[in-house]
């Protein structure tokens, strides 16, 4: 049937073509006039390959998939360009400026911020939207970020159901596994007298009870205590201020919502 319908188009569309032909002819000395003045430049194209072509893509009883393959030759572009500059973990190099950095903030050891953004799935299949519907009740997929002082988003994990908490979101990341496994860049630093070989980020309270995360206080008291949240808090927006700046450049019409601890904030 589809075969059909698309033999009729072809037909249509070319006496459509002789139709304007025969008009051209019959209006004489105006077509030449009208050919002077814009000069009208003739394409061959092959109907009747283009046909087969879209029967084959998109009509037959085994369609081309070709929409991933031009995602997947998408992807493979974008990390050939930049995979090198961008797509990448930090080295060495970057682990060094980062702790100079964090031990000139207070925080000597610290690589980054941690935390989670929720964007908005506007166009969510009806029978998935309970998977990706979080406390809002609206479908939203979730990132993971690591983000330094720069902005510099380090580490990226994008997928997960919005039905999810960053607690099950970081089990399923692969942001520990370089150093789980062994080959992750070394660092070093010293508080207090102590050497230490592991980095650190910078959480909230939702985080686990890990030595790679240093979280804030919750109801601190006493000066020392209420310093040191609100340095941690202060510095622990770098994170959000990459998801901002994320949202209000590059991403610009594109409407996500980020979840803090305690509230949702949506931007433009």
């Amino acid at each position: 049937m589809a075969r059909t319908f698309f033999c009729k188009l072809l037909t249509y569309v070319f006496s459509e073509d002789d139709s304007d032909v025969h008009t051209d002819e019959v209006n004489g000395q105006s077509s030449r006039q009208r050919d002077n003045r814009h000069p009208r430049k003739f394409i061959q194209r092959d109907h009747a390959q283009g046909h087969e072509r879209l029967f084959r893509d998109y009509f037959a009883e085994n369609p081309e998939s070709t929409a991933m393959e031009s995602l997947k030759r998408f992807s493979e572009t974008i990390v050939n360009v930049f995979s090198d500059e961008y797509l990448r973990s930090s080295n060495a190099n970057d682990i060094a400026r980062l702790l100079l950095v964090g031990e000139q903030r207070g925080f000597p050891g610290m690589l980054g911020s941690i935390d989670c953004m929720h964007w908005k799935w506007k166009n969510c299949p009806a029978a998935w939207k309970g998977m990706y519907s979080g406390h809002i009740h609206e479908p939203t997929i979730i990132l993971e970020a690591v983000a330094s002082y720069d902005l510099w988003i380090w580490h990226a994990f994008f997928g997960m159901p919005g039905s999810h908490n960053d607690i099950n979101v970081l089990e399923r990341s692969f942001i520990f596994t370089e150093l789980a496994q062994g080959p992750a860049p070394a660092v070093n630093y010293t508080i207090n007298g102590n050497d230490y070989t592991m980095g650190y980020y910078l959480a909230d309270g939702i985080y686990p009870k890990w030595r790679t995360f240093v979280k804030t206080i919750p109801s601190p008291r006493g000066n020392k205590k209420k310093n040191f949240v609100k340095a941690q808090e202060s510095a622990r927006k770098d994170v959000e201020r990459a998801f901002s700046s994320v949202s209000s450049s590059s991403l610009k019409g594109f409407k996500k919502t980020y979840y803090g601890k305690s509230d949702a904030h949506t931007f433009i």
